[in-house]
C-alpha cells in the first residue's frame, strides 16, 4: 500500500499546474504578438533572452508608486528593436544619482 500511495502524491505533485511552466519568450515571436500581449495582459513577465526576463507594463497604472515608466524596445522574431510596451522605474533614484 506504501509503494502505491508513494506514486499518486508523486503524481499529483508533478502534474501541478504551476509547475515547469514557462514564460513566453519575446524572441521567439514577431513583434506585434509580443506588443499585443503587453496590452492585453497589461502588466506581463517576458523571457528577453537565454538567461534574462524583464517586467513590461501598458501604462504607468500598473507601475508601484512612485515609479514611472519608461518606453522597452526589445529583440523580437522579426524586429531587433521592437516597441513592445513599458517598464517602471524610480523616478527618485534611477538614473539621477548625486554624489
Amino acid at each position: 500500500m506504501r509503494p502505491a500511495l508513494f506514486a499518486t502524491a508523486v503524481l499529483l505533485v508533478s502534474s501541478g499546474q504551476g509547475f515547469g511552466q514557462t514564460r513566453p519568450a519575446m524572441p521567439e515571436m514577431i513583434c506585434a504578438e509580443a506588443a499585443g500581449l503587453v496590452a492585453r495582459t497589461g502588466a506581463i513577465v517576458l523571457t528577453t533572452g537565454p538567461f534574462t526576463y524583464a517586467r513590461f507594463v501598458r501604462d504607468g497604472g500598473f507601475c508601484p508608486l512612485p515609479e514611472t515608466t519608461r518606453p522597452a524596445f526589445e529583440l523580437t522574431r522579426d524586429t531587433p528593436r521592437c516597441f513592445v510596451g513599458y517598464t517602471c522605474h524610480d523616478r527618485f533614484t534611477e538614473g539621477g544619482g548625486r554624489e
